[in-house]
């Protein structure tokens, strides 16, 4: 029987953003990729991400993050589980309203501004296409022509590219409802140029300080937000002089405030959190695996 069973998590959502939080400090536990896709199975556990926390590797932070999408891959960051992330861990106060976290993407500083409300620094945006990263040698990853693009996804025009920790296509259209995300989203993911496939945006600038966004996510299909996105789309829009440096990303979910800081380069994403319940890991749920 997986080591998992009966262990208590949190099932949350950031503006949408299905999440599901696993602490597992001061246990030598480690998920599996069959256990995370195992525990997404369950009812009301599918999840957009897990974010698994463990015991910090460094004196100077308080934990790890584990990160895996539905499908049992692992992602670098997800903005928004980590804001659940940091609810989880100052919700009970303390006088403490600051963590730093360690990720594969590096140290994430959350910050808490209510009993809802989280900001985490997500870092500086890559833009190199190595550090993306893409197949083909670009000198400049602002706009992208798709090299033989699947079928309708030339009507999407050329796409910006960017590395939250994980890698972005935006493409800026007129309007993200006039396409059909469902259907090119996965066409575009496993694209060649992209030798670890890629998170799809399409992004619709309303205002310098607004804009409407729709993502389809490596590892997991449409979501209704994802935070590494808006800032890609933020930090694109920028180089493209399509936005300023502070703006307003709508989701399906709701509404994030980033803002892409000019003193260091890193980009603060602040909105709501939700908790939905919490329970423990029925045992069934990994019959499967142990079997």
């Amino acid at each position: 029987m997986s080591p998992l069973a009966g262990r208590p998590f949190f099932r949350m959502n950031g503006i949408g953003n299905k999440i599901i939080v696993l602490d597992l400090r001061e246990t030598p536990l480690a998920v599996s990729a069959d256990e995370a896709r195992a525990i997404g199975r369950g009812e009301r556990l599918d999840y957009d991400q897990l974010m698994v926390i463990h015991d910090p590797q460094r004196p100077d932070t308080q934990a790890r993050l584990k990160i895996f999408n539905i499908d049992g891959s692992t992602s670098a960051a997800c903005g928004n589980g980590t804001r659940c992330v940091a609810w989880a861990m100052l919700k009970d106060g303390g006088g403490n309203d600051s963590l730093m976290l360690e990720s594969d993407a590096g140290l994430l500083e959350c910050k808490r501004h209510g009993p809802w409300r989280y900001s985490v620094d997500m870092g500086a945006p890559r833009f190199g296409w190595d550090e993306i990263p893409l197949r083909d040698q670009l000198a400049d990853t602002r706009a992208i022509a798709l090299p033989d693009p699947p079928p309708g996804a030339v009507a999407l025009g050329p796409f910006a590219a960017a590395s939250m920790g994980n890698p972005h296509a935006v493409f800026f259209v007129d309007d993200i409802e006039a396409h059909d995300l469902a259907r090119l989203g996965p066409l575009i993911e496993h694209h060649p140029l992209f030798p670890q496939r890629v998170n799809v945006s399409l992004a619709q600038v309303l205002a310098r300080n607004s804009i409407r966004l729709k993502v389809w996510e490596r590892g997991t299909g449409l979501t209704l937000a994802c935070g590494s996105a808006a800032c890609a789309t933020l930090a694109t829009a920028v180089r493209r002089n399509l936005a300023d440096r502070r703006a307003s990303i709508h989701l399906p979910g709701g509404d994030l405030d980033i803002e892409w800081r000019e003193s260091d380069s890193h980009i603060v994403m602040t909105g709501e959190v939700e908790l939905e319940f919490e329970s423990c890991f029925d045992p069934a749920l990994f019959a499967d695996i142990a079997a």
